[in-house]
């Protein structure tokens, strides 16, 4: 347990801790080795927990539960506060309703609102703790370089590095404190915690825009925190024959009938985190924010504690019509979201459209929640969250050398910044190509669909939305590895302490590739048995096909340093034209002109005008439609 609260606790001491340093030196060694710290703990909680069964703690309650509390209620009144600031009127009532409702549970339900044992881990709680541990700490190592660099080229925005790099570590903790919490209501505090910190973080730069984007964020993310409160009231309602809030309880009850209604609701509030349609719009107003916070949005924090939830409920789901609509939720998610991705050439807007696309899949994986999808959904989580998070921060990167985040931008980049093209390359390979982490999910994801009642409508959502991803994924690697002449490097000079994130980042890109089956066998296959009484794997020889192919992908670049010498440099070939080495060519009339590439965005058939709302709408009735079934259920 030791350890567990350390994860916890530790953070914040190190976020008040980053409220009094001033200098980005001092900084950044106090980062590194709070992340250092971070990182180790994670990786122990891995070799000590790993191999066993899930291990329960009865940490004390009573005072915590009062700390919790008053935190809970200073939270509803700075969000007052800041509503009435902004004249949000939807927050406030948002918070009100909310800090009512917690009101209510604690005074009517006093006497059902203990939980056996409060924090617990298993298998599933450890893949996370290392994707936030680890994940998350190099993002935050990463942020301190870029933060100075940050404001260096936004000299408009008033310098509050203390505050963001408190968040950030308060972020982390929040995160730990989620995954390993048994408690409900402790679920449901660090659940708020994450919501205030993206609030925060999204509103950094305190423009307009900022402040509009951050509290559409707090506003979607509340709507789900009451959702979360309601069901709470009814597992407290209906205890002995629910489980109460003890999660565990809830897990094993049986009784479908009293908890589908909750975790339905419960469901909704992981919609919500996880920026699913008709949600979405608060992940892509979060892009204003810095790049690491983005990355942290999208590859550790927020929306991964969305698909949490709803991974963790997935035996609830099961074989329901309410956890099928959910599922629906998650597929038309994913199919309307990598449509729109087409029409973006703003590189953040494809990876935050890409990652609303993921989770979705991710959710209808959950809603459906066979024990084969359920494998096949915490496969998706641990690709998406190594991959996304070095595409972020290397767009990041590019973006303060080149002064550019569009897609065009970035032709040349193998000629003006090889390394970060390298390192786009393969975060964009982990993202769609074979052997990489989520083509490997989203075949398993296929075939656990075959075996599922009406399976075949997912998989034809699954096999369109995965041909989509190819076209916008395809198009940005094509542009990184265009050879253009004359074009000047603008890699050397880049903060040098910020190259080591990456570097890790991606080689764990590399690694989780390679080491997929050993964390299949000794991480999801014990969690999938324990919860389901029988498990899901990859058939040895489609390990033994994706090993090959992934040793055949190594042997491409090696063979480029071994026949570089006697290669042949040939001239660019323009269809039969004249052309010169610097990719000019005879056009007509006598006129000589540059060669230029652009891609297809095919605006009018996939832009967000023409498919954001329908994809809307329909996610909003099905989630209407989960919850009448749910109730009927009951």
């Amino acid at each position: 347990m030791q350890t567990l609260l350390f994860l916890i606790l530790f953070p914040i001491l190190v976020a008040c801790l980053l409220l009094f340093v001033k200098r980005t030196t001092l900084r950044y060694g106090v980062v590194t080795l709070s992340a250092l710290a971070i990182g180790g703990a994670s990786i122990y909680l891995l070799m000590r927990y790993a191999l066993g069964d899930a291990v329960y703690f009865a940490a004390p309650s009573e005072a915590v539960n009062l700390f919790m509390l008053a935190i809970e209620m200073g939270l509803a009144l700075f969000i007052v506060y800041m509503g009435a600031k902004f004249r949000n009127y939807p927050a406030i009532a948002l918070a009100v309703i909310q800090a009512a409702l917690v009101v209510y549970l604690e005074i009517t339900f006093s006497g059902s609102l203990h939980a056996a044992n409060n924090l617990f881990i298993d298998q599933f709680s450890i893949i996370m703790a290392l994707i936030i541990g680890i994940i998350g700490s190099l993002i935050a190592v990463y942020a301190v370089r870029y933060m100075e660099t940050y404001h260096h080229h936004h000299p408009e925005v008033r310098d509050r590095q203390k505050m963001f790099f408190f968040v950030i570590f308060a972020f982390l903790a929040a995160m730990f404190g989620l995954v390993f919490s048994n408690n409900l209501l402790w679920v449901f505090f660090f659940w708020e915690i994450t919501t205030i910190s993206s609030f925060l973080l999204i509103g950094y730069s305190e423009t307009e825009e900022a402040t509009k984007n951050a509290f559409r964020a707090l506003v979607m993310n509340l709507l789900g925190g009451v959702a979360f409160v309601v069901a709470l009231i009814i597992l407290a309602a209906t205890e002995p024959a629910s489980g109460g809030i003890d999660l565990a309880r809830v897990l094993t009850s049986g009784n479908t009938a009293i908890i589908l209604l909750p975790a339905a609701l419960i469901g909704f509030a992981g919609i919500t985190k996880a920026a699913l349609m008709p949600f979405s719009s608060w992940l892509l107003g979060a892009m204003v924010a810095p790049t690491p916070v983005s990355a942290l949005l999208h590859s550790s924090t927020m929306v991964k504690a969305g698909v949490y939830i709803l991974v963790r409920f997935s035996p609830v789901f099961a074989g329901t019509l309410a956890g099928f609509s959910i599922g629906l939720v998650g597929a038309v998610t994913f199919v309307v979201a990598s449509a729109i991705a087409i029409s973006q050439s703003n590189a953040k807007l494809v990876l935050a459209y890409s990652t609303i696309a993921n989770l979705g899949l991710i959710a209808a994986c959950a809603g459906v929640g066979t024990h084969m999808l359920v494998w096949a959904a915490i496969l998706l989580i641990i690709f998406h969250a190594v991959a996304k998070a070095l595409l972020f921060l290397g767009t990041g990167a590019i973006e303060h050398r080149i002064g550019s985040r569009d897609i065009e931008d970035m032709e040349g980049l193998i000629v003006r910044m090889p390394k970060m093209a390298v390192m786009m390359f393969i975060g964009i390979a982990g993202m769609f190509l074979a052997p990489f982490g989520m083509l490997i999910s989203k075949w398993a994801a296929i075939e656990a669909f075959v075996q599922v009642p009406f399976g075949l409508i997912f998989i034809a959502i699954l096999a369109y939305g995965s041909a989509l991803t190819v076209f916008f994924w395809a198009k940005w690697m094509g542009k990184l590895v265009t050879v253009t002449r004359g074009r000047e490097r603008v890699e050397k000079g880049f903060f040098e302490e910020s190259w080591a994130p990456l570097y890790i980042i991606t080689g764990l890109v590399a690694a989780v590739v390679l080491l997929f089956p050993v964390i299949s066998t000794a991480l999801i296959e014990p969690y999938v048995l324990a919860i389901y009484g029988i498990t899901a794997h990859l058939a040895e020889a489609n390990v033994a096909i994706m090993l090959l192919m992934m040793t055949l992908l190594l042997i491409l670049p090696v063979s480029f340093l071994l026949f570089r010498r006697s290669a042949k440099h040939l001239p660019a070939y323009m269809s039969g034209r004249p052309a010169t080495p610097d990719l000019q060519f005879a056009g007509s009339l006598g006129l000589t002109r540059e060669a230029q590439t652009r891609n297809y965005y095919l605006t009018e058939y996939f832009g967000e005008a023409k498919l954001f709302l329908p994809g809307a709408v329909i996610c909003a009735a099905l989630i209407l439609v989960s919850w009448v079934l749910a109730g009927v259920a009951a």
